[in-house]
């Protein structure tokens, strides 16, 4: 009986966890197409939110393993790309005459073809690499968890920065300021996972005990 209350307990985390990266990733994809100024440097407003991401995404690698995380991270991209269909439907109806707000309304929700194509690489590349590097680092030092989910933090950040914002800012910024870019937001991002360590493992411990 014990056993069987655990088995669902892990499931019932699955389903959550798989919930909140999903919701996490349609919202962070809405709020990156807004930059803002941080000091002198720029970024893309999903910075406040992406790193959720992959904290979710090293949890989920952490006690389910590679392939179930790979399901949750293909889930997200055909949920993010559903919902883009649908926001591009619902720019194309026309409004009805109580409708004054139609031109922010496709401001906030039009997509450029480059954006999402920068933003599905990015996303895409770098959750897979996360994941994998976590549950690979897992058999080679599988005491040390905080270093796990640092490094494979850091590594799929890299991957997802440098696709994100090539390809979405190439010849509308400098190339030193993409540089700066993709570099501030993976130590940012990574800085994130570092301070929130101390919950990432005790969801973890939770779940497997």
């Amino acid at each position: 009986m014990f056993k069987t209350n655990i088995e669902i307990s892990k499931v019932e985390s699955y389903t959550i966890l798989t919930g909140i990266f999903c919701v996490c990733l349609i919202i962070s994809n809405l709020l990156a197409f807004k930059t803002f100024s941080l000091a002198a440097i720029t970024l893309p407003v999903s910075v406040i939110i992406y790193p959720i991401i992959f904290v979710v995404s090293d949890i989920l690698a952490e006690i389910y393993g590679f392939e179930k995380t790979k399901k949750v991270i293909f889930l997200g991209f055909l949920l993010n790309l559903l919902a883009v269909i649908l926001f591009q439907i619902a720019i194309w109806l026309p409004p009805s005459q109580y409708f004054t707000g139609a031109e922010a309304f496709n401001v906030v929700f039009s997509n450029s073809l480059r954006v999402l194509v920068a933003s599905f690489s990015g996303y895409l590349i770098g959750s897979l690499i996360n994941a994998y590097i976590m549950v690979y680092l897992k058999e080679k030092a599988e005491k040390y968890l905080f270093f796990r989910c640092s490094v494979s933090t850091f590594f799929g950040e890299i991957a997802d920065s440098s696709l994100f914002i090539t390809i979405a800012f190439i010849g509308s910024m400098p190339i030193y300021a993409l540089i700066t870019m993709i570099v501030v937001q993976t130590l940012f991002k990574t800085a994130y996972e570092v301070v929130i360590y101390p919950v990432t493992r005790k969801i973890i411990k939770v779940i497997e005990y």
